[in-house]
């Protein structure tokens, strides 16, 4: 074979193939705007809730007339039919089609959101939650899924970044549109509003986004699938039995418990042992990945308890209308809105690890900032703590996500955008359990000494929270109550956000000890030792 005259220029390389079709990726960004609409309506339902859950407290015809217990559940049972189905949507998307499973859990959710509209029970509440639930966990996932499969590496991080800052985008809207929607309309129209928002995102979706799967799936496991729902559902349960009894260690709330962290314990070790396991426990074994996992759900166990009792603490204790309360809450969402989008240009500087750990040192300082809070805390001091609150998850949550899906193949990006999604989830679930348990046993022992004066008919439901406390006041004409469960309801508050601040701390400890550094730009010189001089030839 002749060898090239040395006059002649080397040939050029060729260009790698893309791996995203041309007609595809000209229409990336409108793509990602219709994955970000669906995403905004299932992010959006939980922090819409959040400012009706006074509303939802109230007395027929008012609200349902809902205990703590059943405001949690009411959150609960819409997060862990999400969290305990995120592992199966995740494989049907990745095996049937990722378009698929967001058109039909499209569906599912418009038709759980119509249902709990027109509820009339908090037990029917709780259930149609459920149905929206189930209608999430085949949205969500598919989201971030079909996101990886438009964009090529190089762009994902800046897409992710938005991706994530559509959920600051939902934060915002959700609690302005819930206060709009209380002030004119009965508590149902938090939920009907979701349905014109889902026929939109049907209609573009069957329009703009391209199919994809995996081309190789594997068996879904409906053992793994139900071990990790039964252990779930079993643990949480115990722990808000644990905040209404006002102790941990009465049977009704240990059995659960301790049944529930023996059927989790069982699920990973029959995972490990699976030849097709829903969740892949070998990805655990990247220090990369697993830092990443927990970072998402110790930030959002600290941050859903908190948002949890909140809201009574700005529409009960401060006297906040539901729409006040909305907006005392848009610093968080800006904030969001405005660094997600760049945290990829901070990580790039300075390297994810540092990044992610002042992110969760600002969530934990913000967190923190409640336990200072009183009756009298100007609003431009929440304004501002809700500002660092939302800058800080905001260089947290798109540097995470990124470590996550780039760890894994593409063809597994359902399975990955699962665990993802599942651990943010289970940990929001779980801070509202754990957090609002603390919260209400915290005031339950407070406020108890002053239900002395009151009928022993009604002491023990007026001492399951602070709505339910108000509410017998005002119908027994019991004012001197108010000041002392408005107090009692702060120090039940501190005590919260110190114990959500604290872990919020374990999540910088954690991001700080596992994320990767900062990497040298492509094309730097590597950093090498000096060789060796040749011997000189004799």
């Amino acid at each position: 074979m002749p060898e090239p005259s040395p006059s002649s220029p080397p040939s050029p390389p060729s260009p790698p193939a893309a791996s995203v079709p041309e007609a595809v990726h000209r229409r990336r960004w409108a793509i990602l705007g219709v994955l970000m609409l669906s995403l905004l309506i299932v992010v959006l339902d939980n922090s819409i809730l959040n400012v009706a859950v006074k509303t939802i407290a109230s007395p027929d015809p008012v609200g349902l007339g809902a205990t703590q217990s059943e405001l949690e559940w009411a959150i609960n049972s819409y997060t862990l039919v999400f969290a305990g189905l995120l592992f199966a949507s995740g494989l049907l998307g990745d095996r049937f089609g990722r378009k698929k499973s967001l058109l039909a859990g499209l569906v599912v959710f418009g038709l759980g959101s119509a249902l709990a509209a027109f509820s009339g029970s908090p037990g029917e509440l709780i259930a149609h939650r459920a149905v929206m639930g189930l209608g999430a966990a085949f949205v969500m996932p598919a989201t971030l899924a079909v996101l990886m499969n438009v964009f090529e590496r190089d762009e994902q991080p800046k897409a992710i970044g938005i991706w994530a800052g559509g959920v600051g985008l939902a934060i915002a809207i959700g609690p302005i549109t819930g206060g709009v929607l209380l002030e004119h309309f009965w508590w149902g129209s938090i939920f009907l509003v979701n349905v014109p928002v889902v026929l939109v995102a049907l209609a573009l979706m069957a329009w703009l986004v391209p199919e994809s799967k995996d081309p190789a799936p594997g068996r879904i496991d409906l053992v793994g699938v139900l071990l990790s729902v039964l252990g779930l559902v079993l643990l949480v349960y115990g722990i808000i039995r644990g905040g209404e009894r006002a102790s941990f260690t009465e049977p009704g709330v240990l059995v659960p418990v301790l049944t529930g962290l023996a059927v989790l314990t069982a699920f990973v070790l029959y995972e490990k042992r699976s030849d097709h396991p829903a969740l892949d426990v070998s990805y655990f074994r990247k220090p990369v990945f697993s830092a990443a996992v927990a970072a998402i759900a110790l930030v959002f166990f600290a941050l859903m308890g908190v948002t949890f009792f909140s809201a009574f603490y700005l529409q009960s204790v401060r006297g906040y209308s539901a729409l006040d309360s909305g907006l005392l809450l848009l610093p968080l969402a800006l904030a969001q809105m405005v660094f997600a989008p760049r945290a990829r240009l901070a990580v790039a500087r300075f390297g994810a690890r540092a990044v992610c750990a002042c992110g969760m040192a600002a969530v934990a300082l913000g967190l923190g900032a409640f336990a200072f809070f009183d009756a009298d805390t100007p609003v431009w001091v929440m304004a501002l703590v809700f500002l660092v609150q939302g800058a800080g998850m905001a260089h947290i949550m798109p540097p995470v996500t990124v470590a996550i899906m780039q760890s894994l193949p593409r063809e597994k990006a359902g399975s990955g955008s699962a665990i993802n999604n599942t651990f943010r989830q289970v940990g929001g679930a779980l801070g509202v359990a754990v957090l609002g348990s603390v919260l209400s046993s915290v005031y339950r022992s407070e406020i108890e000494p002053h239900l002395d004066a009151l009928p022993p008919a009604v002491r023990t439901t007026a001492g399951e929270s602070l709505e339910a406390t108000l509410a017998v006041a005002e119908k027994l004409h019991a004012d001197a109550l108010t000041a002392p469960a408005h107090q009692a309801f702060l120090d039940a508050m501190h005590i919260t956000a110190f114990a959500s601040a604290a872990i919020a701390v374990v999540g910088t400890l954690v991001v700080a000890a596992f994320l990767p550094g900062r990497t040298p730009p492509p094309g730097a010189p590597a950093r090498t030792a000096p060789e060796p001089a040749a011997p000189a030839h004799r």
